[in-house]
């Protein structure tokens, strides 16, 4: 009987206990807490958009110098390598053989100045008889044709003098640009003929780079420009150069050349930069990457990378209602920025988007917000550029 009794009496505490677990059991009906999530609030603002291509950096000029007039190659008056500067003497050719040909050109120029002396004084003399009847009109008229014939000869005369100086110049051979000199092609003391490739020089300062963006790109940016949704002109890129090593190049520089027609086998278009290179670290064939910049986007709105989703229907993102509950809100995205993307068309500013924790984000379902940031469209992170490129969309996650 007093273990009848026992029970009797720790029936109602079982009781209660059993409803009390009930109660706080994952099945007894309560509802999980919403999941907590970062979420932004879209502000448009004006955001720079900056295009990047990989680029081949080419010499602004490349000099043949060749020999004008052949003989006898003296000396070679530069380093193999080095720079020099425009009007720099580089080869010296025998003179000797033209400096004879000056001095007969000069003898002939005193001969033929000689003769037309004499003629004309015996014009002269032709002319006064010729006035005084003592002489006829044929004789007068030969005498001014000896004269005319003389003038003609000390033209003449005075022309070979003129080429013979200037071949005797040729045998001094000078750079005709200022910049970096190959290999000599030919030795010391070699016969060389009228036209021989001596050295080569290149010219690094300024330089350029060669890229080629895609022709719809292209006609994107000048349409962006004209219709006024992007601000900026062609004349207002700025053009920097990027290392491979991922070092930027300290100066910057612009483009000078768009060509006129497109590539029939890659769709692009050949454009080209100029940059000063005052100390030759950009070197031709060297393989590099340009950003282009200089064009705004007004009133942009952009969101985080993470923030986009993928599902059946297309792209996606969770955007909050008053009350915190997430809804599916399709998007269409455009460049990508760094780590944002611009966003052209199913958000506006005032709206709030999941960032971080989109994968716990249930249609329909409230949400926590916690740690929620208002970030301008044009933001990026600290000693980040936004960098325009192709954007797909990340595939996260799908719709549920």
């Amino acid at each position: 009987m007093p273990s009848s009794r026992a029970l009797l009496l720790a029936l109602p505490l079982l009781a209660s206990s059993g409803w009390a677990f009930a109660q706080g059991a994952p099945g007894g009906g309560a509802a999980p807490p919403p999941p907590a999530v970062t979420v932004e609030t879209v502000t448009p603002s004006t955001v720079p958009v900056t295009y990047e291509y990989p680029a081949r950096v080419a010499a602004s000029r490349l000099v043949e110098i060749r020999a004008q007039v052949g003989g006898i190659l003296l000396e070679r008056s530069f380093n193999e390598g080095a720079r020099v500067n425009e009007g720099d003497t580089l080869f010296r050719i025998d003179p000797k053989p033209y400096q004879a040909e000056v001095a007969l050109a000069e003898a002939q120029v005193t001969q033929a100045r000689a003769q037309q002396s004499q003629a004309q004084r015996t014009e002269e003399r032709a002319q006064s008889l010729a006035r005084t009847g003592a002489t006829s009109t044929a004789t007068l008229d030969d005498a001014r044709s000896q004269r005319e014939l003389a003038d003609a000869a000390v033209a003449q005369a005075e022309a070979r003098l003129q080429t013979a100086q200037l071949s005797l110049g040729y045998t001094t051979v000078t750079a005709s640009a200022g910049g970096i000199t190959s290999l000599e092609q030919v030795p010391e003391g070699s016969l060389i003929q009228q036209g021989a490739l001596l050295t080569q020089i290149t010219q690094l300062d300024p330089i350029y780079v060669n890229f080629s963006p895609a022709d719809t790109e292209a006609q994107s940016i000048r349409q962006q420009i004209e219709s006024g949704t992007a601000e900026g002109s062609l004349e207002d890129l700025k053009v920097s150069v990027r290392f491979g090593n991922g070092e930027t190049y300290a100066q910057t520089g612009s483009i000078d050349f768009l060509s006129s027609s497109i590539d029939t086998q890659t769709g692009t278009i050949l454009s080209r930069a100029v940059l000063p290179n005052p100390d030759s670290r950009l070197l031709p064939g060297q393989f590099v990457r340009v950003e282009v910049e200089g064009l705004k986007v007004p009133n942009a709105v952009t969101i985080p990378t993470a923030a986009l989703m993928q599902g059946p229907q297309g792209t996606f993102v969770y955007a909050l209602d008053a009350q915190n509950v997430a809804a599916v809100r399709p998007v269409t995205v455009g460049r990508e920025l760094g780590d944002r993307l611009l966003v052209s068309n199913g958000l506006q500013g005032g709206d709030r988007v999941v960032t971080v924790g989109v994968i716990k984000v249930r249609p329909g379902s409230p949400v926590q917000p916690t740690g929620a940031v208002e970030t301008p469209a044009g933001s990026s992170p600290a000693g980040q550029v936004p960098q325009a490129s192709a954007a797909p969309a990340s595939s996260v996650a799908e719709a549920q």
